[in-house]
């Protein structure tokens, strides 16, 4: 039977959906038929008797799970077929095998460079061919449960990693007579701010999950410094000015991104962008773009919250605040964007009052 027509009849019941799709390209009508007969009783096979053709059908829906390749095909061989699958990002990991009557080393070495993972060589066996294919998707298959084993392990620490770095954050803020949820309305007002800043999501996660450690520091800070009811003095105003340094070497040097975000948060958002913060004076862009967001959102936080011996200011006159200080204290356009989004602000604060 013609292949074309064979193919158009093995695509019509819809028993056949669910099963593996193999793409077959081959000029010779009796290699093809070979190979057709070979899988049609176990796939869904797709054919082509030109490398274009092949091109097409392998990024057509659904995606073929393994492609078959002869290497001498008339226009784009099948050598050049495999390069241009291997540089589309959306089709490189379907694995593909030559077939071919070529069968020296270096043939099937060249082949192998390009990204094939097997070469049969011509005339076609049906059973070695039904074996090739079988092992492939076998390893396919096994290569996606690893995979979601590993995400799935990876989200499992993830979720730890951050239920450490909240409590922790917890802590700090505890001692120092805040709430839990000042935690959680800075860092919820940390990320929108970073997310409308840089329209990074990932990074805005990133900020989301580092910034409850802004104040860890505070933990090395002695009780009658942290806890002192009155102004503190010069002295006792420069040891609680080491609650940044001291929550860096808390954090530590790191390469992972959540703490290597985590560190320069809390070493670094009490800088000013005008240079006149602590604990290195930096200015402008030097402070990185993560403590210069909590800058914004912590102080406001703070103003806004009812304390033992503070009373809440109004929206109105932290607003106020925030607005007379952007260029001095704070990053004047990442003032801009906060204040522009103070209605999503204050939503954060409905959903975690007090």
């Amino acid at each position: 039977m013609d292949p074309e027509l064979k193919l158009l009849t093995e695509e019509l019941p819809s028993s056949n959906e669910s099963r593996h799709v193999v793409l077959i390209a081959d000029d010779s009508p009796h290699d093809l038929d070979s190979l057709y007969d070979a899988l049609a009783s176990d796939y869904r096979v797709r054919v082509a008797r030109d490398g274009a053709k092949a091109l097409e059908l392998a990024l057509e829906e659904p995606r073929p799970d393994v492609i078959l390749l002869d290497v001498e095909m008339p226009g784009l061989s099948g050598h050049e077929v495999c390069v241009r699958l291997k540089n589309d990002p959306t089709i490189s990991e379907v694995p593909v095998i030559f077939i071919t009557r070529r069968d020296s080393r270096e043939d099937e070495a060249a082949g192998l460079e390009m990204g094939a993972v097997d070469y049969i060589t011509k005339p076609i066996f049906p059973e070695i061919v039904r074996a090739r294919v079988q092992t492939q998707l076998t390893l396919k298959s096994t290569q996606r449960v690893l995979e979601n084993l590993v995400a799935e392990r990876t989200r499992e620490l993830e979720a730890t990693r951050m239920e450490v770095i909240s409590k922790l954050g917890l802590a700090a803020e505890y001692r120092d007579n805040e709430t839990g949820n000042h935690i959680k309305r800075m860092s919820e007002s940390s990320a929108l701010l970073a997310l409308k800043y840089t329209e990074n999501k990932a990074w805005a996660d990133l900020v989301r999950q580092a910034s409850p450690m802004h104040d860890i520091g505070k933990m090395g800070i002695p009780d009658n410094v942290l806890l002192k009811p009155g102004r503190l003095d010069e002295q006792e105003w420069e040891i609680m000015k080491q609650h940044t340094v001291i929550g860096a070497e808390f954090i530590g040097e790191s390469e992972h991104p959540l703490f290597r975000t985590a560190r320069e948060i809390a070493l670094h958002h009490h800088e000013k962008w005008d240079g006149t913060g602590y604990p290195h004076g930096l200015q402008r862009e030097a402070i990185p773009l993560s403590a210069r967001i909590v800058a914004i959102t912590d102080v406001f936080d703070s103003l806004t919250s009812e304390r033992p011996l503070k009373k809440a200011w109004s929206i109105e006159e932290t607003v106020e605040f925030i607005y007379e200080n952007q260029g001095s204290h704070f990053d004047p356009e990442l003032c801009q964007v906060f204040l522009d989004s103070l209605d999503d602000v204050l939503e954060i604060r409905k959903q975690f009052p007090g």
